[in-house]
């Protein structure tokens, strides 16, 4: 009998602010078909797809799946904030799912606790200042240049190519801009890395394992002279921006040991923060080579022009066998069969 599978995506009725007109967009419709289309070319899986937010808990009560794919990145109500109440949801309907639980989005929401459990585990990572954005010290940053950041939440909100900086006059202007704009009070400050930036797909659990997917790299050498080497918020959502579509996802220049070192350290995090079935773990090189740990995606997005696909897609996955990895990782860790 095949899976009954509850497909969890956000609501292309409402208002969606991590967009540049404020709804979905014709890439984010594109996106949701695409993931529909492969889905739905699943041997063993029956998949439906809950998508109005007014009526999930109808649904999901209505006729009760054996399984529910939380790919709502977009967060309850479409609000970003509310991504973790989806999961927080899904619990107190008694449903297993997959992907992150709700204390594992909190967690991975706030960078510093991030960069802190990181550290604690030994693995290198940014000198990070936590700062009040309302009432930031003279000197933010604990070197320059520097990179400004949110300390709370994903996606690139409120990084801009403005958000490296040189001096901490600038440090102190973007962290006024980026309080003003995204209303969120604490910021991280780091130093700036200035060697390659890498991710790494995490697919499956500590137990029986991961799979082994080769990462990628991000190739800045399209984007115009003096523009910052990072991927800020208009990169992912604005056609118009020189960095959308301007950086490409290449497989990353790194040996064998290179790759089992990272994906022996993401393996070490993901146990440590509780993390659950796929997550992505973003790192970037300073001067000297040495890779540290810069962010922590509990909830990456799932699109098949995305970075998890994309690394599933160096190892010979085609978009449907990567969803397959990410569905089998769930029903096995909810003891459920896997699909054909």
């Amino acid at each position: 009998m095949a899976l009954d599978l509850a497909v969890l995506l956000g609501d292309p009725r409402l208002p969606y602010s991590y967009t540049v007109d404020g709804r979905f967009s014709d890439a984010d419709h594109a996106a949701v078909a695409r993931l529909k289309a492969a889905l739905d070319a699943l041997d063993g899986v029956a998949c439906r797809y809950l998508e109005d937010h007014g009526r999930l808990i109808a649904d999901l009560t209505a006729a009760a799946p054996d399984l529910v794919l939380n790919f709502c990145n977009t967060g309850l109500g479409n609000d970003p904030a509310r991504q973790l109440h989806v999961p927080a949801l899904l619990e107190a309907l008694g449903h297993p799912y997959v992907g992150a639980d709700a204390r594992a989005l909190a967690v991975c929401h706030d960078k510093a606790l991030v960069m802190a459990a990181a550290a604690a585990l030994g693995i290198p990572v940014p000198a990070t200042r936590l700062v009040d954005g309302t009432d930031p010290p003279a000197d933010p940053a604990p070197s320059y240049p520097a990179i400004v950041k949110p300390n709370d939440g994903d996606g690139s909100i409120g990084i801009t190519a403005g958000a490296v900086v040189r001096t901490s006059d600038a440090a102190r202007a973007y962290l006024a801009d980026m309080t003003a704009s995204t209303g969120r009070r604490w910021a991280v400050v780091q130093a700036w890395l200035p060697g390659a930036e890498y991710s790494v797909a995490m697919v499956g659990n500590p137990e029986p394992g991961f799979a082994e997917l080769p990462p990628l790299q991000l190739d800045f050498s399209r984007l115009p002279p003096g523009a910052p080497p990072i991927l800020p918020l208009d990169g992912k959502i604005d056609p118009a921006s020189p960095y959308y579509g301007g950086v490409r996802l290449l497989p990353a220049d790194l040996d064998a040991a290179g790759q089992r070192q990272l994906r022996d350290q993401c393996a070490r995090v993901f146990a440590r923060l509780g993390l659950r079935d796929y997550a992505r773990f973003d790192w970037r090189a300073d001067a000297a080579g040495v890779r540290h740990l810069i962010d922590v995606n509990a909830h990456p997005m799932w699109g098949a022009d995305g970075m998890m696909a994309t690394m599933a897609g160096f190892a010979g996955d085609s978009y449907a066998g990567y969803l397959r990895r990410v569905i089998a990782a769930g029903t096995a860790r909810n003891g459920l069969a896997v699909p054909g």
